[in-house]
């Protein structure tokens, strides 16, 4: 299998922080979005941003801005897609999805979702802890990208409920503490710049 792609998915209206970009807010020296970056970028042959509205505001980081192809703000599968239209453009098979408000996701998380779905005709496999699945981490076949199309124009918006249907496998995170802690309430994000102090 060819190195995958990544879509970092920053569509959401982040209304629990009273609105705009998560990936924007700050965190050590740099924004969320820096910290997902250089986690992300390692791990991937490249990578694009699922956002809505203006890209000019993401210029910044020198990527691809992507909207959601499908209308009404339909969740985070409308970013999925975002990113399988874009690797199937650039000859991609598959497509790693992270989200931008979890600034310390596993630096192995592309390898163990590719050995997850490893054997698979199309590799499908979301990440998960003992707490459960976490499906804004995914690796995402481009083969499947018109049935997924499909199913959010008829009204799919859960997850779990497309990726169930095609037998998605399960790459397994169980080391100490969350490596999926996402940035949702202005006290999350007081938590991830004490977490960021320990590392630095």
């Amino acid at each position: 299998m060819k190195q995958p792609y990544a879509i970092i998915l920053a569509g959401g209206r982040a209304t629990r922080m009273g609105g705009g970009d998560k990936g924007l807010l700050p965190l050590g020296t740099g924004t969320l979005m820096d910290h997902v970056l250089e986690r992300l970028e390692p791990q991937v042959a490249a990578a694009a941003i699922n956002a809505n509205g203006d890209p000019a505001r993401l210029a910044r980081f020198g990527l691809p801005v992507l909207a959601d192809p499908v209308e009404g703000f339909v969740g985070p599968l409308a970013g999925v897609l975002a990113g399988l239209d874009w690797a199937a453009a650039e000859g991609a098979e598959t497509v790693v999805s992270v989200a931008a408000d979890t600034p310390f996701f596993p630096c192995d998380l592309a390898a163990r979702l590719v050995l997850a779905a490893e054997g698979m005709d199309t590799p499908l496999a979301l990440a998960a802890t003992p707490d459960g699945r976490h499906p804004t981490f995914g690796l995402w076949p481009v083969a499947l990208r018109e049935d997924l199309r499909a199913a959010l124009e008829g009204g799919l918006r859960k997850v779990v409920q497309w990726t169930d249907a095609h037998g998605a496998a399960t790459a397994m995170f169980d080391g100490a503490g969350d490596p999926f802690f996402n940035v949702n309430t202005p006290e999350d994000l007081a938590r991830a710049q004490a977490v960021q102090e320990t590392q630095t």
